[in-house]
């Protein structure tokens, strides 16, 4: 295989586990790719539900202790991994976490193999020891942002000395978030198991179950709304967040909303969810690195209402300076939320078929995951082609 035109013969990835989010998502499309050009696709991780997923792409699990942040555990990663590489003939390694990210690039220089970072998200910097600790995701061959915004921060908070920092957007699957794709019965199955009554519409929010990501804010405007006509779902995973879930519940319970929502955990079907809803909400008080939710609901021709900051808002804005794909609220701003629900709901699906078919445009031409995957080989094949 020629390692300037094809994909790596054999490429490592390292991730603390393999449960739903993001930069788990990204690492599957990468090994998928990977095996199908014909190379080898290795996960380094502690495990997860996606592994079996991983297998049907055909790529491979070597469990090993990678989301430990113990010094002496981390130390004998580097070890592990030395041996791996050797072992597996690796020839490039791509780590997407911090602390593994130390082994990592132990195990690479004591190899001589090449070393290839992404920020997935952002991580605190307020003092010297975190930047120190965070710098390491600076140190590979390439550095890889998902949007502007985070390639923006990277350079403002870390300053690094050379800016190797190549923006690759996170991709969705378009053949799999299609609406065409999604029958009615599938529907149905999560309209049943949701308990959904005749007549109601949805309004989602799709997020692992964690503070920063607005649960509660999303609970107090749909209070707000006063609309009974509504069920709002938040589908995503407590992730051992049980205290977090029980006080989603309560501020149910406190603004007279429990009837009205649903938190079913993580949701498989995701495509049929968002056929399903009226509007998908993205309410992260943080800024999203990239962000996922806004362009699977442009996919999908779904209402979308983000707060308008970091990746999230970056994606529902096409490069031409012209209007958001979706309804934009102030961070935070329960009153302004309410008010974008409300329209929303005022408003077709998706905008009406028109600005629906255009969204959906917009997310083929520039968040797909064969677009992420062609662009990541690429950057793979230009790091390998130097000395």
């Amino acid at each position: 295989m020629n390692m300037k035109t094809a994909a790596p013969h054999c490429l490592l990835q390292i991730i603390p586990s393999l449960d739903a989010g993001g930069a788990e998502r990204a690492c599957l499309d990468i090994a998928g790719a990977v095996h199908a050009q014909g190379g080898r696709a290795l996960v380094a991780s502690t495990g997860g539900r996606m592994a079996d997923e991983l297998a049907g792409l055909g790529g491979a699990l070597i469990v090993m202790p990678v989301a430990s942040k113990n010094p002496l555990v981390m130390l004998a990663n580097v070890f592990r991994l030395a041996s791996l590489i050797r072992t597996q003939n690796v020839d490039l390694v791509h780590v997407r976490s911090r602390a593994p990210a130390w082994s990592a690039w132990a195990a690479a220089k004591i190899t001589g193999v090449p070393f290839v970072t992404t920020f997935h998200g952002f991580y605190g910097a307020g003092n010297a020891f975190k930047r120190l600790y965070n710098s390491v995701m600076l140190r590979g061959a390439r550095v890889i942002a998902a949007s502007h915004f985070m390639a923006a921060h990277i350079r403002a908070t870390y300053h690094p000395l050379t800016d190797h920092i190549a923006v690759i957007a996170r991709g969705v699957d378009v053949r799999r978030f299609d609406p065409a794709a999604v029958s009615p019965a599938r529907m149905a199955a999560l309209r049943q198991a949701w308990k959904i009554p005749d007549g109601a519409r949805i309004i989602l929010l799709p997020a692992r179950l964690t503070r920063w990501k607005g649960q509660i804010l999303f609970i107090e405007a749909l209070a707000k709304l006063a609309r009974k006509d509504v069920i709002g779902v938040l589908c995503g995973d407590a992730q051992g967040r049980d205290g977090y879930e029980q006080e989603i519940r309560a501020a149910a319970r406190h603004y007279g909303i429990e009837a009205q929502l649903r938190i079913p955990g993580n949701v498989a079907d995701m495509p049929a969810a968002y056929s399903l809803a009226h509007s998908a909400v993205s309410a992260s008080s943080d800024a999203e690195a990239f962000g996922r939710v806004p362009v699977e609901a442009m996919a999908m021709g779904c209402t979308i209402v983000a707060a308008d900051h970091g990746g999230a808002a970056e994606t529902l804005r096409s490069g031409d300076g012209g209007p958001a794909f979706g309804l934009l609220f102030p961070p935070g701003d329960v009153a302004a939320l309410t008010a974008a629900l409300a329209l929303a709901l005022a408003t077709p699906r998706g905008g009406g078929p028109e600005q629906a078919a255009a969204a959906r445009a917009h997310v083929l031409a520039n968040y797909s995951t064969v677009g992420m995957c062609a662009q990541t080989l690429a950057l793979y094949r230009d790091v390998l082609a130097k000395p």
